[in-house]
This record gives C-alpha cells, structure tokens and sequence, in this order.
C-alpha cells in the first residue's frame, strides 16, 4: 500500500489550491488542474511569499531561507531532522525545495516549520461496531461489519480527522503515534498501561506519504506515516472513554464508510484500513 494513494505525476493536490490561505489574509495565485504539475509551462506564475509570522525563533521550526548561517542538507537526514520525502528526490530550485506533487499558489513555509517534507504520524485505532449485546453489526446493504475509529474534530478547520501529530527531530515513529493518540484523543493517565501494551503490540502500517494538506505550500508540505491499530475484541481500547486533548474540540468513535469527510486526504487512507479489514464501505 505505502504511497499507492499519491503519485508525483498523476495525484493533484486539492486542499492546497485556489483558496485563502488559512489565519491569513493571503490568497493563493490560481493554479488549475493543468498547471499542478512542475512540467507543464505556466510563464505567468508568480505565488506570493508567506511565512506566518508566530514561526520566527520556535524551536521546532527551521530558520528563515536564504541564510548566512543555515544550510539544510536536502533529501537526506540532516541532523536530527528527517527531510527525505516518501516520494523520492525533491527537487531544489533557488535554495528551496520544491512540493513533489507541484504548484500550491504559495511559496515560503506557510504556518508550516520545516522546510521541504514536515513529517506526520497518524494511528488510525479502530474497532468494530457493536450492538447493546456486544455482537459486531453489519451492513444490510454489503453484509460486511461496520468498523469504528477514533477521530478528532481539529480546532482549526472544524473536521474531523485522524488524531495524529508532528514527528520531533529523532523520535521513532511509533513514540508519536502512541504519544499523540494519548494527548489528541485520551487526556489521561488512569489507563497508561493498557494503552502502552495495546500500542507496543504493533500497529499495521497502511501509508506513507504526501497529505493533501490546506497548510502545504511551494517549498513545504504534509507527509506522514499511517498504521492501523485494530482492537478486535473491543475490550482494550475499545472501552475507553475518549476526552479531546489539546489540539481537538471534540473526539469520538465513527463510524467508517464512503460518506465519511476527513481533513486532507485522511479518507483515503482511513478506506486502506477498511480494504485491510474487509469491513463495509
């Protein structure tokens, strides 16, 4: 599965064209459909330049480009920071590096901290859909059962969306996904342990790769790394009263199926899990 949902030449962003750029008063420069791509001519593209201002002196963002005194070493590890993209080889133009997927109608970082790739981590916890009794429910339609993940309605788009969050320069992965899955979605420490075992059994990874994500611009941009972590007999996670973290305004189990809108492209990777699960679409 890993970056089957988006491929550099044939996936074109959405979230990220011909709008406002969001908590800004900036408005990106129309790019159409025939104009996404790096390869197709567009002589008169000419994006504004935004940084948002909160960014400058953050420890978990990049200085501002160009500089004297930074030089970010591009599809490569540098340091601590993981700028290789899920996609391959970026290209660099002028001294930054270009969005894989093409033109967004904005160059500079946006609200975004890293230059280039800014690196996500998304646990999709799920369980199957339950009547009073406990049996698993299926659709009348399809016969197949009805799965549930935790979501996450973001404070600042107002969707729903899988309860995930920024990897910190050289954490493991599954340290994020634990992490942010208790802080978005738990807001507790009663139930550390079950939830420390339930995630130290492993997750299974259902994507790798770009998000179609309303903060990605020219020269910086959304990826990250998805993993189903499935409690089949509901009895882990599966109980748990869920209470919003801080990043959230309200979390809940949903139920999944093809009506379900999701912040970004997190749809598209919620539907690997259930192609994984066989469960109803």
């Amino acid at each position: 599965m890993m970056a089957s949902l988006v491929k550099p030449g044939i996936f074109r962003h959405l979230m990220c064209r011909n709008n406002m750029y969001p908590r800004s008063g900036v408005l990106r420069f129309p790019v159409s459909d025939d104009h996404v791509f790096w390869s197709a001519p567009y002589a008169d593209y000419c994006p504004p330049v935004y940084t948002a201002p909160h960014i400058g002196g953050q420890v978990w963002a990049d200085p501002p480009l160009p500089s004297e005194a930074f030089y970010p070493q591009w599809n490569q590890l540098d340091g601590q920071v993981n700028r290789e993209s899920f996609h391959g080889a970026y290209e660099v133009k002028d001294g930054l590096p270009l969005n894989p997927i093409g033109r967004t109608g904005l160059s500079g970082r946006g609200s975004l901290g890293r230059w280039g790739p800014n690196h996500a981590a998304d646990p999709i916890v799920t369980r199957w859909k339950r009547d009073a009794e406990g049996a698993i429910v299926a659709n009348s339609t399809t016969g197949k059962n009805i799965i549930q993940m935790v979501a996450i309605q973001r404070s600042d788009n107002k969707l729903w969306a899988i309860p995930g969050g920024m990897v910190d320069p050289g954490e493991n992965v599954s340290v994020t996904l634990k992490r942010e899955f208790t802080e978005e979605a738990l807001n507790f420490t009663d139930k550390a342990n079950m939830v420390e075992k339930f995630f130290r059994e492993g997750g299974v990874h259902v994507y790798s790769g770009y998000v179609d994500d309303f903060r990605n611009t020219d020269n910086a941009w959304m990826e990250t790394t998805a993993l189903n972590f499935h409690d089949e007999d509901g009895k882990q996670v599966g109980q748990l009263e869920l209470m919003a973290g801080d990043d959230a305004t309200n979390v809940r189990w949903t139920d999944v199926d093809s009506q379900l809108k999701l912040h970004a492209n997190h749809a598209d990777i919620v539907r690997e899990v259930v192609i994984l699960r066989n469960a109803h679409w």
